[in-house]
């Protein structure tokens, strides 16, 4: 069986699907709200776009679209969705 690599949220590029692991947060009230929007364990993640200047980037989780800054995707840490046909 091949493990897949684990890799944070925010080193993902738009158009790749991304599988959450884990949350790596130390502030309770932003895990908290991370988890709200659908950032939990096990969600799957859709990278849409990054603004123009590199921050935020949109993603696509629970059918909403929902923009982070680097700083909170960097602790959100999961595995790359490869479809095969890439």
């Amino acid at each position: 069986m091949v493990r897949a690599k684990i890799s944070r949220l925010s080193d993902s590029e738009p158009g790749e699907r991304f599988r959450i692991a884990k949350l790596d947060i130390n502030d309770d009230i932003m895990k908290r709200r991370l988890l709200d929007l659908g950032f939990v364990p096990g969600c799957e993640v859709a990278v849409l776009q990054k603004s123009p200047l590199g921050d935020p980037t949109a993603y696509r989780v629970c059918n909403t679209t929902i923009a982070l800054r680097k700083e909170e995707s960097d602790h959100i840490y999961g595995e790359r969705i490869y479809d095969g046909n890439k």
